[in-house]
């Protein structure tokens, strides 16, 4: 692919080799239809390829949010279907390994919510870093799936055991500013600064070694590959549950704007 293939995504090389990558579908807080998710499998190829770029740095349209999670019409129809959910299920996995394979660093500008299939981007960053008016969610409990996007692979990692339990069983929101603090996120900082501070911090990867950055992130993802069983156990356990009734109650409850009443819990 090339960059003008995209239709979510858009693209603005700076002179300095810094590309700002914008997830652009504001008009639903940026959240990943099929075709958006599919291009966040591909753009991290398409990075590594072009000669121009040096470090990406990744935000959402617009002023409130980064990705508000899947396209609730999208997600609907993964319940109860094995074919979507299977394509699914490797498109998500590409999601974090193209990432993680992706030599040049990514630095992740989270300007508003973040939620699902986008928290995975902003997380699977090299450099997160967060306005503090910003809410983030893992979520996937609330609609009856298991948290399997990606993080089994990263957030015991970054927060802990204790505090990543905490948050994935529950599905609770986090600020900013807690993010910061419990270590899920490097940086956070208010909303007018937050754009200034991840191009400061792009610009500095810029004119770095782009050898010795490059193999530090190869080597710190190290510890990432070692999650690949775990992670890989969370994702088909999250599209199992796709296929069972808890997620058509959960889908159908957002969809009704109500609390669910998930049918494992009445047995």
């Amino acid at each position: 692919m090339k960059f003008e293939d995209f239709q979510f995504l858009k693209f603005d090389h700076k002179p300095n080799g810094v590309l700002l990558i914008t997830i652009n579908r504001p008009e639903v807080f940026n959240a990943t239809n099929a075709r958006l998710h599919w291009e966040l499998t591909k753009v991290w190829q398409v990075v590594t390829d072009d000669a121009r770029t040096k470090v990406a740095v990744i935000t959402g349209a617009g002023d409130q949010a980064f990705s508000a999670g899947g396209d609730l019409e999208w997600v609907s129809t993964m319940v109860g279907n094995p074919t979507v959910v299977a394509a699914t299920l490797t498109e998500a996995s590409e999601v974090v390994y193209n990432m993680m394979a992706c030599d040049k660093p990514i630095i992740s500008a989270i300007n508003g919510v973040a939620v699902g299939a986008g928290l995975a981007v902003a997380f699977l960053a090299d450099i997160s870093i967060i306005a503090e008016e910003a809410k983030v969610t893992d979520g996937h409990v609330k609609i009856g799936v298991a948290a399997g996007d990606h993080a089994a692979i990263c957030w015991p990692l970054l927060c802990g055991m204790a505090k990543a339990k905490y948050y994935l069983l529950t599905g609770d929101f986090i600020s900013g500013k807690e993010a910061e603090r419990i270590g899920l996120v490097s940086l956070c900082v208010p909303r007018a600064d937050l754009m200034d501070k991840a191009m400061s911090v792009a610009n500095k990867l810029a004119v770095g070694s782009q050898q010795a950055i490059r193999l530090t992130k190869r080597s710190l993802n190290g510890w990432m590959n070692m999650a690949r069983p775990i992670f890989e156990s969370s994702l088909a356990a999250e599209m199992l549950c796709f296929l069972g009734e808890d997620a058509a109650e959960g889908v159908a409850s957002v969809r009704e704007k109500r609390q669910p009443r998930f049918p494992s819990a009445n047995q």
